[in-house]
């Protein structure tokens, strides 16, 4: 077991992922949507247009061409016409059993809500930073390689008893396989580092971090996963 001291710096609510569309995502969609020469258009209008252009479309085509976008490796074009449908009324970045695919969804939805103003579901995700200070310096190397699971394991830690994360994950937060840490932890980045703490930028879903917002600067051990071969995906 590795001992940290865990301080929750910041914490914010987004409605949208950081960098998670830019002008080249909107060329593609204008394109797949027919648009004439969309790369005529200046770059300052592109997202514009793109939203512009999805609200030609009914609700259920557009989501049907977002989803295609995004899932094209993934889903096949039944799965995607159902989850179309379906992507109206849920969370399917919460509701969907593929956890893989829920930072997709997020994304998929963030833009829908956008363009039909609100026709979609609402889209919630937490940004927060945390301080990690080791009580023994070499435990820092832990979030060198795959830091997900040992940082989700310290952040349980800081988050009441009846949260999602430590209902649904109690075995992988107490063991040492917990593959599941790099589909809930969607972005993380260093801020800064040296030679006992490292401050860490977390982008997640509200559905598994909003419990952390209370979280006060608090003791905690953590471990991190057993290397295991990577599964083939």
């Amino acid at each position: 077991m590795h001992n940290f001291t865990v301080e929750r710096l910041s914490f914010d609510t987004l409605s949208e992922l950081p960098n998670s569309w830019n002008n080249q995502d909107y060329l593609e969609l204008l394109r797949q949507m027919n648009y004439d020469n969309p790369e005529e258009i200046e770059p300052a209008e592109l997202k514009a247009m793109c939203l512009m252009s999805l609200t030609d479309l009914e609700p259920t085509e557009a989501a049907q061409l977002v989803l295609g976008y995004l899932f094209s490796e993934e889903l096949n074009e039944g799965q995607t016409e159902n989850l179309a449908h379906q992507m109206l009324t849920e969370k399917l970045w919460e509701e969907n059993p593929q956890l893989g695919q829920h930072q997709g969804f997020f994304k998929a939805t963030q833009l829908l809500y956008e363009a039909y103003n609100g026709k979609f579901p609402r889209t919630e995700a937490v940004q927060f930073q945390v301080q990690l200070t080791a009580v023994e310096a070499p435990d820092l190397t832990l979030f060198d390689t795959n830091p997900e699971a040992p940082l989700l394991r310290l952040l349980a830690q800081g988050m009441p008893d009846n949260t999602l994360l430590k209902r649904l994950f109690h075995e992988q937060l107490d063991g040492t396989s917990f593959p599941e840490a790099q589909d809930i932890v969607w972005q993380l980045r260093t801020v800064k580092k040296d030679d006992k703490s490292v401050t860490l930028e977390i982008v997640s879903s509200a559905y598994w971090l909003d419990d952390f917002k209370y979280a006060d600067t608090y003791e905690a051990t953590t471990q991190a996963d057993e290397s295991v071969e990577e599964e083939s995906h």
